[in-house]
């Protein structure tokens, strides 16, 4: 059903709104924008979802929430982006950038706002809050599971997250609706228009897992574009931890041979980014085609200078990340970097969230893929 015949379908369950954080409020206002144009002439138009809302500090950095308008009997849908660095704020005359603590509590200020009048309440976090520190190894914190924890304690009904780092973190809120979405549809469909010369298929195509923790979202991309699947298999020295993990002494790959044909490397995230480089330096020696590297949330923690190299060199030949978290002027001016905009998906799933409708066919497009290689002819 589209999104369109849904507004105007008359299954409205309650009034909806946004409530964005100030770290998400770019992607928010795509989102909005859907919404807008999508219940334009029905009993549901608005100019914009969007609550005016707020989290003011104090000079000492206390914070607090702020919800401008009645929420009342309104199903919220709480947008946040932990990522978003660019976020400043003033302790003690002293300019201090955001960190995920600081998103995390601002949404937690929010939801306080609303003092339990909403109908129901869900977050949009495509970031999972502590998503890497997923599993213990000793004594360590479980930071992502215990959030999770609290804000079902807060009265959060559903949460909505991109390409979780351990799927498996869902079974800390058995009882809470948790629904790991993949930008797989939009990915193909951005790298399909801006390389229209590439041709899927086990003579000019392949992907290749970075290691094997991310073989599920590669096995995905190879049964959709029916082509071979290769691994790289992270060797690490496991009698030594250097900021808190094991280092990576050797990448080992196993699977076909690549040579002459294009690869497609997926992760859920580049952070240095050193690993990825290491793959699309063996690639070439390998005598491979082109080289693309995908991943969900490009943080590129090291900043951009060895992705400049890489491509004046012939390494890499596009990077495909997502709008789902902060990226920089510089990142957005590259030339090999391709953006990935998921906020009409997002717009979707809110949209049939609430009007009780099965999202089950957003959660696996491969008909949408299969259509989407008809049309360019793949």
């Amino acid at each position: 059903m589209e999104a369109e015949s849904v507004f105007h379908s008359g299954k409205t369950f309650h009034q909806m709104a946004l409530v964005p954080t100030e770290g998400s409020m770019e992607l928010a206002k795509k989102i909005d924008k859907y919404l807008v144009q999508w219940s334009a002439g029905g009993p549901e138009a608005r100019d914009t979802f969007i609550i005016d809302c707020e989290c003011p500090r104090f000079q000492s950095g206390d914070g607090k929430g702020l919800i401008k308008e009645s929420v009342r009997g309104k199903d919220l849908y709480f947008v946040v982006d932990v990522g978003n660095y660019n976020i400043k704020y003033k302790l003690f005359g002293n300019e201090n950038s955001m960190s995920p603590d600081d998103h995390y509590q601002d949404l937690k200020r929010l939801i306080q706002a609303a003092s339990g009048k909403a109908s129901r309440m869900s977050v949009i976090m495509p970031i999972l809050y502590g998503g890497r520190q997923h599993r213990r190894s000793y004594r360590e914190s479980l930071d992502c599971a215990f959030a999770l924890q609290e804000l079902h304690d807060m009265g959060i009904v559903e949460i909505i997250t991109f390409d979780a780092h351990d799927n498996r973190v869902q079974n800390a809120i058995p009882l809470v609706g948790f629904d790991n979405l993949m930008p797989h549809y939009q990915v193909l469909k951005k790298m399909f228009k801006d390389f229209p010369d590439l041709h899927p298929g086990k003579e000019n195509f392949m992907v290749v897992s970075p290691d094997e923790g991310a073989m599920n979202r590669n096995m995905y991309y190879s049964s959709v574009l029916g082509c071979d699947l290769g691994m790289f298999y992270k060797r690490r020295d496991y009698s030594v931890i250097v900021n808190g993990r094991n280092p990576i002494v050797a990448h080992e790959y196993l699977g076909a041979p690549v040579e002459g044909k294009s690869v497609i490397v997926v992760d859920d995230m580049i952070a240095s980014g050193d690993s990825m480089l290491d793959i699309a330096k063996f690639m070439h020696e390998k005598n491979a085609g082109k080289f693309f590297a995908v991943a969900t949330y490009g943080l590129f923690t090291n900043g951009l200078a060895k992705f400049d190299k890489a491509y004046e060199d012939g390494l890499i030949h596009g990077v495909f990340c997502t709008n789902l978290t902060y990226r920089t002027p510089e990142l957005l001016e590259r030339p090999w970097f391709h953006e990935v905009d998921c906020s009409k998906y997002i717009a979707y799933v809110i949209t049939a969230m609430n009007h009780d409708i099965s999202i089950t066919e957003m959660l696996d497009p491969a008909q949408k893929i299969k259509a989407l290689m008809e049309k360019y002819g793949k």
